[in-house]
């Protein structure tokens, strides 16, 4: 990549789901400002994310967000270089909220517009994170919604290993936690609550997939909620700390086996997580033991930057930006959109 003369700036709106977040980013690298706006108190009713009620929150935060993001930065529109969204995955309400509100602004201002795979926004955290990082690297990215293994073989290029062949990680972190009757969002309770457990209390099997590196969750989340069922009817309060750390236990082994396999069977040199379980602190301490063991280097984003940020959609937006990849005021939302 060229050293750029003048820094590009890049100011980023991501909304795919509970987070309606901005931020304006630097050459790719560095955080001039990030303002993120939860749902999460909207969505505990419920036990979850409520499509619509995201929809509706999107539609009111997302001006006050951009105008933070801005003004945080210390610039002025006419200091922005461009603009980005994030137009997919995610829930098709919420990404057209953010899409027609950047799209408006591109439109007022006559700033080009990036469109950003959210997927590709979570890799591009470690950017932020660590300036050193470059490609090659394989990269493991886990959230509520995805659990990919990815080859990033050079800026803005992804080759997919192996991915979930049902459930994502997060998602069944999220079941379990309800199961043991913890609150959303569950994945960072069920997280918590493990850490004063025993993962040797419940023997969770091992799924059998077809793909080398591929994952399955839900026949562990199946055995699980089977488990606790059984304990259940003996009448004896349940021990939630050693069933939190069994199931976390589980999970995090077969992301961690996965990828140290696919490290191993390509050459990797470096690994990094990405996505919102890359906040899981069992899964932080496996890989870093797994990486050490083999002598790889291991990137973590910083926790602020694992959760959905605007940030990381201006660091992806920056390498595409490079390479003149800019969307007609007719860019829609796309809800299922791959990475590859």
């Amino acid at each position: 990549m060229t050293e750029q003369q003048k820094p590009i700036r890049i100011l980023a709106l991501e909304s795919s789901c509970d987070e309606t977040a901005a931020a304006v980013v630097e050459d790719g690298r560095r955080i001039l400002s990030n303002v993120v706006f939860s749902q999460i108190d909207l969505h505990a009713l419920y036990g979850g994310v409520v499509p619509e009620i995201a929809s509706r929150a999107h539609v009111e935060a997302c001006d006050r967000v951009v105008d933070q993001a801005l003004q945080r930065s210390g610039l002025s529109f006419d200091q922005i270089d461009a603009l980005a969204v994030t137009y997919g995955p995610g829930l098709v309400g919420a990404l057209l909220t953010g899409v027609s509100c950047m799209k408006g602004l591109s439109y007022a201002l006559r700033k080009p517009l990036i469109p950003v795979n959210h997927i590709e926004g979570h890799i591009c955290a470690n950017y932020l994170t660590s300036p050193e990082l470059e490609p090659p690297f394989l990269c493991l990215v886990v959230s509520g919604g995805h659990s990919h293994l990815v080859q990033v073989p050079d800026w803005a290029a992804y080759t997919l290993l192996g991915q979930t062949q049902d459930d994502a990680a997060g998602e069944a972190f999220d079941k379990a936690a309800r199961v043991l009757g913890l609150p959303y969002p569950g994945g960072p309770r069920i997280d918590a609550l493990a850490e004063e457990g025993d993962p040797a209390f419940l023997k969770l099997p091992e799924p059998k997939v077809e793909g080398r590196y591929d994952y399955s969750f839900s026949g562990v989340k199946t055995a699980f909620l089977n488990a606790v069922n059984r304990l259940e009817m003996t009448g004896q309060p349940l021990p939630k700390a050693d069933l939190a750390a069994s199931f976390r236990h589980a999970v995090v082994e077969q992301l961690v086996s996965k990828a140290m396999l696919a490290a191993a069977e390509t050459g990797a040199r470096r690994i990094a997580l990405a996505g919102g379980v890359s906040a899981n602190r069992e899964l932080r301490r496996r890989m870093t033991e797994a990486c050490e063991a083999a002598g790889l280097p291991l990137y973590l984003p910083r926790l602020e930057l694992c959760g959905d940020n605007g940030a990381m959609i201006g660091s992806a937006a920056y390498w595409r930006f490079l390479r003149g990849e800019t969307a007609p005021l007719t860019l829609n939302a796309v809800p299922g959109l791959r990475l590859v």
